[in-house]
């Protein structure tokens, strides 16, 4: 894309940002580039050491001219220097975590966040030698409190997965920076629409491209943005090391999801506050958590941090359990899986005790604290971009046959 001579608005830059026509045939849409190597250069190195800004394209794990693109739109949608793509959201998590930390260092990391994230900080990094502080991200206190000198990294994750309990993150980044630690942030739940964390403070953005980025539930991706010097290290370091490269077919997909994403993420909010009134107003449905209502205890933060609610909310449900199983059956257009951010809706039920005993390792306040929220189970909704009225009579019907 040619520089613009004014500033241009997010969905033009969902776009067209890292997108030109082919210089060769002339076609409009990016090319997949699925070649795994590239003619080199007589003085090109055969050392990852040598990769630079000016390097050109030798080998697919090093680079490749598709996976680029998406990495600029990323970086240009989130106004970050700039953004590495990987196979998966927890490849990039892992990327960070591995970059960041070393043996006698000190993570501090919300106590609760993607279950696949906090079970590898619950088990691996430990083994490593470095030390994880689990703590809840809403109390700036319980923060301040757990950095240590040895402190490198704060981990949070707003809204969190699956409580959609929020984090303050322009005061997490002044308590975090206040000690020499970074501040890094899943932001997968609200995307770059609703939330832009390097702006707020943030030193790392993570995003699961899986999701809504994606958006049609047909490509894994992950994706690390923040300062561009770092950045390039890591990918030398630690990316092309490792490993956990995004499949150039992947990253195609994911970046035609993003075109659509400013249009997307405005249904599924439109449709997901919808929703969320009417479970709210539902006879079986105990509570609803949904940062567009204001019945969630941190509405006014979501105001001042969210510009898009977006389209997850958690219901619970008296006898979630054999209510779950009722909604597995009887839901005609909700699918009752796994994952979220899809055009298609999907909900899914998720114990207490089943995340407590393998997730989330939580102290006894923390435990109280999650059910606070959780109670006994959560159905946690992921909001397609479907009818919003076709959605609450799927879920009417079904829930009539919950005792």
């Amino acid at each position: 894309m040619h520089k613009p001579e004014h500033p241009i608005g997010i969905q033009t830059q969902a776009v067209h940002a890292g997108e030109s026509p082919d210089p060769v045939t002339g076609a409009s849409a990016p090319n997949i580039v699925m070649s795994t190597t590239f003619i080199a250069p007589p003085d090109a190195s055969f050392s990852v050491e040598a990769l630079d800004e000016e390097t050109p394209f030798i080998y697919t794990r090093w680079g490749n001219p598709t996976v680029a693109q998406l990495e600029l739109k990323l970086a240009v949608l989130e106004e970050a220097e700039g953004c590495v793509a990987f196979a998966s959201g927890m490849a990039a998590i892992s990327a960070l975590l591995f970059h960041t930390l070393g043996a006698g260092d000190h993570l501090v990391m919300s106590d609760i966040a993607y279950a696949a994230a906090s079970e590898m900080t619950n088990e691996l990094l430990p083994r490593m030698g470095v030390r994880v502080t689990k703590v809840n991200m809403a109390d700036l206190d319980e923060l301040a409190a757990a950095i240590t000198p040895a402190t490198k990294l704060v981990y949070a994750e707003t809204p969190c997965n699956p409580l959609l309990r929020l984090t303050d993150i322009a005061k997490v980044a002044e308590i975090a920076h206040g000690a020499g630690a970074r501040l890094a942030v899943d932001s997968t739940f609200a995307t770059p629409l609703a939330t832009k964390p390097l702006a707020l403070g943030a030193d790392y953005v993570i995003h699961s491209l899986t999701k809504y980025l994606g958006g049609h539930g047909d490509a894994i991706g992950g994706a690390l943005l923040g300062p561009a010097d770092e950045l390039a290290v890591l990918r030398k370091k630690v990316a092309i090391r490792t490993g956990g490269i995004l499949s150039p077919f992947n990253a195609w997909l994911i970046m035609r999801g993003v075109a659509t994403l400013p249009l997307r993420m405005r249904a599924h909010a439109e449709g997901a506050s919808q929703v969320a009134q009417f479970l709210e107003a539902h006879p079986k449905v105990t509570r609803v958590i949904y940062p567009g209502l204001p019945s969630h205890p941190q509405h006014e933060l979501a105001k001042q941090q969210m510009k898009n609610f977006s389209g997850m909310l958690t219901f619970q449900v008296k006898d979630g359990q054999a209510a779950a199983r009722v909604l597995a059956e009887e839901l005609r257009i909700i699918h009752y899986a796994v994952s979220l951010g899809h055009q298609r809706s999907l909900v899914f039920y998720l114990p207490t005790e089943d995340l407590l005993k393998t997730s989330f390792h939580l102290t006894p306040e923390q435990r109280a604290s999650y059910r606070e929220f959780a109670g006994e189970g959560i159905f946690r909704f992921s909001v397609g971009i479907e009818d919003s009225d076709d959605l609450c009579r799927d879920l009417d019907q079904a829930l009539a046959r919950v005792r």
